[in-house]
C-alpha cells in the first residue's frame, strides 16, 4: 500500500490532495487496471523545442519588423504613425478573439496539429507581404501581417505545454524558457535587421527594392522552417518523461471538459492574480517595443538604427534573464519569491529608462534599456511555468492562453494609452504612466499564494517510491498512477 508521503520543498505544504484512506480506496478501484509506463527522456526532445523556438523567431521577428522603422514605412505607404502602430498591435488584437478555440483545438488534436498549422499560416503571411512591396498596396501588406498574426495565436501557448510533454520534472522549466528564448530572438531580430535592410532613403523605387529583399529574405526562412516541422515535429513521445504525464495519459478524455477547465481556472484565485500581473507586466513590455523607434528618435533625430539595436539590447538581456530564470527554477522551485524579485526589478528598469532616456548620451539608453530587458522580458518564462504549477493539472495550453490573453488586452491599452500621452505631453509621462502599473504588479504579485501543485503531485510519487523499496515495479507504477489520480479527483472536488 502507498503510504502518505510528505512534501520535500519547504514552499510546497499543502497536502490537502491526499489522503491515506482515499488512497487505500483508489488501489482497489485501480487494481484491475494495467500499470502506467515507465518514464524516460529522449534526446529528440531538444530537437522538438529548438525547432519550436525557430519557427516562433520567425513569427516574432514580424512582430516588430513595421514599428522599429515607423517613420520609413509611414513615408512609403503615405499611412499615419498610429495605423503602423497596429501592424504591431493587430498581433495582440487576433490573439484575444482566437486564443479560446485554439487552446481547445490543442488539447483535442495537440502539439503536431497545433506546429503545422502555426507554420503554415505563418509561411503564407510572409508571401503575401512579398507581393506587397509597392506605396498603394497597403492594404496587402497589411493582410500579410495579419495572416501572420493569427500564427501566432497557435505559437504562444505551446512553450509550457512542449515543457511538460517532452521534459522531465528537473527540466521542464529550462526547456519552457528555451521555448520563450526562440520569441524573444526573433523580437531581437526584428529590432536589428530591419533597419540595416531597409535604409532611410529618399527614392521611393530603391526603398521599395529594400523592402521587397526583407520581405523575400523572412518568406525564405518561413518556407524552410515549415518543410521541417512537416518532416521532423512530433507529437509526444511514445513513454512519457515524468510521473505527472503518466498520470495525465491515462485520465480518459471523456472524463475532461474544455469549458469545466475554463471554470475551475477562473475560480482560481492565485491564478487570476497571476494572469493580471502577467498581462500589466508583458503589456508594458509590448507598449515598450512597438513605441521605441518614436521615444528614440523624438530625442535622437536619424538614429533609426541605434533604435533598433537598443531594441535587440532590451531583447537579448531578457533572454539572458529567461535563461537563468529557468536554470534556478529547475533547482530551486522558488517560483514566487523569484517572481516577485523579477517583477520588483522590471518596476526599476523602468523607473531607470524613463529618467535616463532623455539625458542626450545613447550609451546610457543602452545600459539602462538591457537593464530593464533582463528582468521585464525574462519574466515571461516564469509566468508561464508559476501557472502550470498552480493550475495542475489542468492544460497547459488553456492556462498560458489565458495569460497571453491578458498580456494581449493589457498591450493594447497601453499601447494606444502611452502613445496618446507621449503626443499630448512627453516620452517621460508615457513611461510613468507604464511605471505606475508595473508598481501594481508588483504589489498584486506579493499577494499571489504559492501552491505548487505539480511540484506536490512529482514529490508523493517519488515519496511512494522511496517508502516502499521493496515492491514490483508494477506496484509501484500501480501506487504512482494512484497518487496522481487521487490529486486531481481531489483538486477537482476543491475547485467545484
Amino acid at each position: 500500500m502507498c503510504d502518505e508521503s510528505k512534501p520535500v520543498d519547504g514552499e510546497v505544504n499543502d497536502n490537502k490532495y491526499f489522503s491515506k484512506t482515499a488512497a487505500t480506496d483508489a488501489e482497489v478501484t485501480f487494481e484491475h487496471r494495467s500499470a502506467p509506463p515507465e518514464t524516460r527522456l529522449y534526446k529528440k526532445r531538444w530537437v522538438i523545442v529548438f525547432l519550436f523556438s525557430l519557427y516562433s523567431l520567425c513569427n516574432s521577428y514580424q512582430w516588430i519588423q513595421y514599428g522599429i522603422i515607423n517613420n520609413i514605412f509611414m513615408r512609403f505607404y503615405g499611412v499615419d504613425s498610429f495605423t503602423i502602430d497596429w501592424m504591431s498591435m493587430i498581433y495582440m488584437l487576433t490573439y484575444i478573439p482566437l486564443i479560446f478555440p485554439v487552446a481547445w483545438l490543442l488539447d483535442k488534436k495537440g502539439l503536431r496539429v497545433i506546429a503545422l498549422v502555426a507554420a503554415a499560416l505563418n509561411c503564407t503571411g510572409t508571401w503575401i507581404k512579398v507581393a506587397s512591396a509597392r506605396p498603394d498596396l497597403f492594404p496587402v501588406t497589411f493582410l500579410g501581417q495579419f495572416t501572420c498574426s493569427v500564427a501566432q495565436v497557435f505559437i504562444l501557448g505551446m512553450p509550457s505545454r512542449i515543457a511538460s510533454v517532452w521534459f522531465g520534472s528537473e527540466e521542464v522549466s529550462t526547456a519552457c524558457s528555451i521555448g520563450v528564448f526562440g520569441n524573444q530572438l526573433g523580437i531581437a531580430i526584428g529590432f536589428l535587421v530591419p533597419p540595416i535592410l531597409v535604409p532611410n532613403v529618399d527614392d521611393l523605387d530603391e526603398l521599395a527594392a529594400h523592402i521587397r529583399v526583407m520581405f523575400y529574405i523572412t518568406a525564405g526562412v518561413a518556407t524552410f522552417l515549415f518543410v521541417l516541422v512537416v518532416i521532423v515535429f512530433q507529437e509526444r513521445p511514445d513513454i512519457p518523461p515524468t510521473h505527472a504525464q503518466a498520470a495525465a495519459r491515462r485520465i480518459s478524455p471523456e472524463n475532461y471538459s474544455y469549458t469545466a477547465s475554463i471554470h475551475r481556472l477562473l475560480r482560481n484565485k492565485a491564478f487570476i492574480l497571476l494572469v493580471i500581473t502577467y498581462g500589466l507586466n508583458v503589456g508594458c513590455f509590448y507598449a515598450v517595443s512597438t513605441l521605441l523607434n518614436r521615444m528614440i528618435i523624438e530625442h535622437y533625430p536619424g538614429e533609426e538604427v541605434n533604435a533598433g539595436r537598443i531594441g535587440l539590447t532590451i531583447v537579448i538581456a531578457g533572454m539572458v534573464g529567461s535563461l537563468i530564470c529557468g536554470i534556478w527554477l529547475d533547482r530551486s522551485k522558488t517560483y514566487k519569491q523569484t517572481t516577485l524579485a523579477v517583477y520588483l526589478m522590471s518596476l526599476v528598469g523602468m523607473v531607470l529608462y524613463a529618467f535616463t532616456l532623455d539625458l542626450g548620451h545613447l550609451w546610457v539608453v543602452f545600459i539602462t534599456a538591457g537593464t530593464l530587458g533582463f528582468f521585464m522580458t525574462g519574466y515571461l518564462p516564469l509566468g508561464f511555468e508559476f501557472a502550470v504549477e498552480l493550475t495542475f493539472p489542468e492544460s497547459e495550453g488553456t492556462s498560458s492562453g489565458l495569460l497571453n490573453c491578458s498580456a494581449q488586452v493589457f498591450g493594447i491599452i497601453f499601447t494606444i494609452c502611452q502613445g496618446k500621452i507621449m503626443d499630448s505631453f512627453n516620452t517621460l509621462a508615457g513611461n510613468l504612466f507604464l511605471c505606475a502599473f508595473l508598481l501594481i504588479g508588483t504589489i498584486i504579485t506579493a499577494c499571489i499564494k504559492s501552491d505548487l501543485r505539480r511540484q506536490l503531485a512529482n514529490q508523493q510519487a517519488l515519496a511512494a517510491v522511496s517508502i516502499k523499496p521493496n515492491l514490483s515495479a508494477k506496484h509501484l507504477h500501480k501506487c504512482t498512477l494512484q497518487l496522481h489520480f487521487i490529486h486531481y479527483m481531489h483538486y477537482i472536488g476543491d475547485i467545484n
